[in-house]
């Protein structure tokens, strides 16, 4: 069930209600702002749970040296979520925030411990996979090759930064990625695919549905495990 869609009496004590979590910011030349929006809404979608509209804005300061990012910041983003649990907690007996964007994970950090103190039953999910690489690389060209292909731009996909993420944070925290990356890209995306990405992102929705069956929370974090 897709809640944008539905009616408030179809509404009445839902057991589960997922929230994608995305980010409106810069994805390299060849993929759209919206990217971790559309992979976040979609993995929650395909779970077969009912599902809110997707949150287009997070905590993206380090990409805001690009033009068309949109960020809200860490401590904007975490009263946001706050807020949005202590509603949707009204009629939902847990809820879920399925995270598609690195940079929101401390807001979350922060804000689901919040919730579950105040005795709501909330954790957070992220999407992701082992190996993947850091931002527009290989990983998120395929996912979106398989997701929505006409927003990619395949002509305009080159290399980036491809050092590890631990090595260029120290830079970007001081920074921007704009410092370490001038396209943008952490990562190679040559060689992406579609039957890559729908593999990936399969693995993803898998991922959402074990972890929710189990419902362990880490409590100073509010991941599930």
């Amino acid at each position: 069930m897709q809640i944008g869609e539905a009616r408030w009496a179809e509404c009445e004590d839902v057991p589960l209600l997922l929230v994608p979590i995305g980010a409106t910011e810069q994805h390299g030349p060849h993929l759209p702002l919206g990217t971790d929006t559309t992979v976040a809404a979609t993995v929650a979608a395909r779970s077969g749970l009912p599902t809110a509209p997707a949150l287009p804005y997070g905590a993206s300061g380090e990409h805001e040296g690009f033009p068309g990012t949109v960020s809200i910041g860490t401590e904007t983003l975490a009263a946001v979520i706050v807020e949005l649990g202590r509603s949707a907690c009204r009629f939902a007996r847990r809820l879920l925030l399925v995270n598609g964007h690195g940079g929101n994970v401390g807001a979350l950090r922060v804000a689901v411990p919040m919730l579950r103190a105040e005795g709501r039953d909330a954790a957070w999910f992220p999407c992701g996979v082992p190996g993947a690489d850091a931002h527009a690389g290989r990983h998120e060209t395929s996912v979106m090759l398989a997701l929505a292909p006409d927003t990619v731009r395949e002509d305009l996909a080159a290399p980036g930064n491809t050092a590890p993420l631990r090595e260029l944070m120290p830079a970007i925290a001081a920074g921007s990625v704009r410092d370490v990356s001038p396209s943008g890209v952490l990562g190679d995306p040559s060689g992406a695919s579609g039957g890559e990405g729908a593999e990936t992102v399969s693995v993803m929705v898998a991922g959402l549905r074990t972890a929710s069956e189990r419902w362990i929370v880490d409590e100073a974090t509010g991941r599930l495990t």
